[in-house]
């Protein structure tokens, strides 16, 4: 007997993948080698602990998967220690927390309005509830400009003031290469853990396409399912200058994750995990590393000569942020988003570092060449895109988000109808899904 009504969405999730372009720059396509182990056998298996060290029997095959998952990681990224536990990015970044500080302790991110992530401190996480959080932005000016856009010297004048006992480096929104040497002379003026989130260019930094941040920072964080095309899970690596800060930070890192935060691990993500990483450590996988730079260089020299505004001039790595205000006024990534994923063009709405509107209502749009990069497609295709992307967003020319919020729900719904209406729409609709369906998905 089977449960018609869900297999049902499965295909119609498929058939909206295959039919679209999937713009998302946190999501990917895993192969098919990844997606049969996640439905493997290993799900019926509790493997509370480590390796050698469970609470269960009968574990003996699920101890070489993940021995197997912990040397792959440690051989891809150049690190001593890899924990491949965390059940996703988030509980992988608390984990670190819970290793290196206190409740209350002093931590500093990057803002969430410009570009960081919500557990690198932001108010509403716990992680800025449970610790004292100070968050540091991007320069005020030149933010369209190809360049290095952080402030070293009011990062370090933070961290000299409110002397931080860990640091993150990383980003959700950020377009250009960081530069990790320079966060580690700030940090180690106080002191202080540097931990580097890499979950969105991992991908790119395994295959040589992005600098590595370990030869400067202590902890490696990262998720597996994005430019690194694994399954949706997490990992946290030691370096070689965490464990001289702290021998016994790897340890730490272990009883954070368990019994600290979780339970059993997910032993079906784990061997899904390790065949992400023997992907990731092929030729082919540095060739593809370097396709999704190039596409989104090809990309931004699209939307700009479309007349649109990119944060950082365009872009380093596999992400694009677009600020809409210019043309379609504040808060109009919505609209965008909408009426893109209207045409099968699926991005999303996004905060931009000089925003004038809301996180619900931002000004800009979020979007990345992972996805596409995976399906084949090349610099001709993201010419392709970012044409189809400049003439809807021309469609939008006459919408502005209402300034009364208690008006807007009613014009967005307006909008929605009269887009899904528009016969450009519906031409452009059409365009994509023939554009598409010549590049299969995995």
């Amino acid at each position: 007997m089977k449960d018609t009504q869900i297999y049902n969405l499965v295909k119609k999730e498929e058939k909206r993948q295959r039919e679209g372009v999937e713009l998302i720059p946190s999501e990917n396509y895993a192969s098919d080698h990844v997606r049969k182990v996640l439905s493997s056998y290993f799900v019926n298996k509790y493997s509370e602990g480590y390796p050698k060290k469970r609470y269960y029997g009968g574990n003996e095959n699920v101890d070489s998967v993940e021995l197997i998952a912990i040397e792959r990681a440690k051989k891809l990224f150049r690190v001593p220690f890899a924990n491949v536990q965390p059940y996703s990015g988030s509980p992988a970044n608390l984990a670190v927390y819970l290793a290196t500080c206190k409740p209350g302790d002093v931590i500093m991110g990057q803002a969430l309005v410009a570009g960081g992530h919500l557990t690198h401190g932001h108010n509403v996480s716990a992680t800025g509830i449970f610790y004292k959080s100070i968050q540091y932005g991007l320069k005020k000016e030149g933010v369209y400009e190809n360049q290095d856009l952080f402030d070293y010297e009011e990062i370090r004048r933070l961290v000299i003031e409110n002397k931080p006992k860990l640091i993150w480096v990383g980003a959700t929104a950020y377009p250009l290469k960081f530069d990790y040497k320079k966060f580690a002379e700030i940090a180690d003026e106080v002191g202080a853990y540097l931990a580097a989130d890499i979950a969105h260019v991992a991908g790119l930094i395994a295959g040589g396409s992005h600098p590595s941040p370990v030869p400067y920072v202590h902890i490696v964080t990262t998720t597996t399912h994005k430019t690194l095309r694994g399954p949706r899970g997490a990992m946290i690596l030691v370096t070689e200058k965490g464990l001289k800060k702290d021998p016994d930070l790897g340890d730490k890192i272990n009883k954070a994750v368990f019994p600290g935060l979780q339970g059993g691990p997910h032993d079906n993500t784990t061997a899904a995990i390790a065949i992400a990483l023997y992907e990731a450590s092929q030729p082919a996988f540095k060739k593809y590393a370097a396709q999704i730079v190039k596409n989104s260089r090809a990309l931004s020299d699209a939307l700009i000569k479309g007349g649109l505004k990119l944060i950082g001039g365009g872009s380093e790595n596999h992400l694009l942020l677009v600020n809409l205000t210019n043309v379609l006024g504040p808060g109009a990534g919505i609209f965008a988003q909408k009426a893109l994923d209207m045409v099968g063009l699926t991005l999303n709405k996004n905060t931009v570092p000089d925003e004038t509107s809301s996180p619900f209502y931002p000004s800009g749009i979020r979007l990345g060449t992972p996805a596409s990069t995976t399906r084949g497609m090349k610099e001709k295709e993201m010419k392709f895109i970012g044409a189809r992307i400049i003439e809807v967003v021309k469609l939008l020319s006459s919408y502005r988000l209402p300034e009364k919020r208690e008006d807007r729900k009613a014009y967005i719904v307006k909008f929605e109808k009269e887009m899904s209406g528009n016969q450009k729409i519906k031409r452009i609709k059409e365009e994509i899904r023939k554009f598409t369906l010549r590049f299969p998905i995995p």
